[in-house]
């Protein structure tokens, strides 16, 4: 397994009246985080939140292309991001231990966070289609270029790491700084992801390795 310490590329908030961030995500412009009563859509280029949406948002946040999926208590919710109507709701798959949340090859991945799991959802029904096993506890999950990114988080430390589809083996590991948790997780589908950080209020950017002949 490759080794390194994660590179801190940026860093956003903390934003007022948010105590702490749950799921993160990425529309192609905003940065969509979750802070318990709401979904806020930040600037990564100004630095500030455009707008929030009032909706519970608990733990991970999706989106795929048109919709958000929020992860509230033991349920996700499809939400409108123009309207902030939530249009449907499917059981979470860890029943309320559920963390992180992605959209890729249209399902959501979601983990579950001291299952060590992650777990491939239909969409429409909330059904599993298959699951994942990690030796990591589970945060924030991501889908990039093919490659299955998830965030661990425990006690004082926390890593980013990509893991094949198939086995769960640990691939590639990013070391955060002692003390600087990821709770959600999103690529920007070039160089970076995008990590929540828990109670600290913060968004951080961190630098995505480069692959050979890219």
């Amino acid at each position: 397994m490759k080794r390194a310490a994660a590179e801190i590329i940026g860093e956003y908030g903390p934003f007022p009246g948010v105590e702490r961030i749950n799921g993160v995500t990425y529309d192609g412009e905003s940065v969509w985080f979750a802070s318990g009563d709401k979904l806020n859509a930040l600037d990564p280029g100004r630095g500030n939140v455009q707008r929030a949406i009032d909706v519970a948002a608990h733990a991970g946040t999706a989106f795929d292309g048109q919709h958000l999926y929020q992860i509230a208590e033991n349920r996700i919710q499809k939400v409108d991001p123009k309207t902030g109507e939530v249009l449907a709701t499917i059981p979470a798959p860890g029943g309320g231990g559920d963390s992180g949340m992605a959209w890729a090859e249209g399902s959501l991945w979601v983990g579950v966070y001291r299952e060590r799991k992650i777990h491939q959802v239909d969409p429409q029904t909330g059904k599993i289609l298959r699951t994942i096993e990690s030796k990591g506890f589970v945060t924030g999950v991501t889908w990039v270029d093919g490659e299955l990114w998830h965030a661990t988080w425990e006690g004082d430390e926390s890593d980013l790491r990509r893991i094949d589809p198939k086995t769960g083996e640990a691939l590639e590991r990013l070391d955060m700084p002692p003390g600087i948790g990821i709770s959600g997780l999103e690529s920007d589908g070039a160089d970076q992801f995008f990590c929540g950080g828990g109670t600290s209020g913060k968004v951080r950017a961190v630098r995505r390795p480069k692959r050979a002949g890219k």
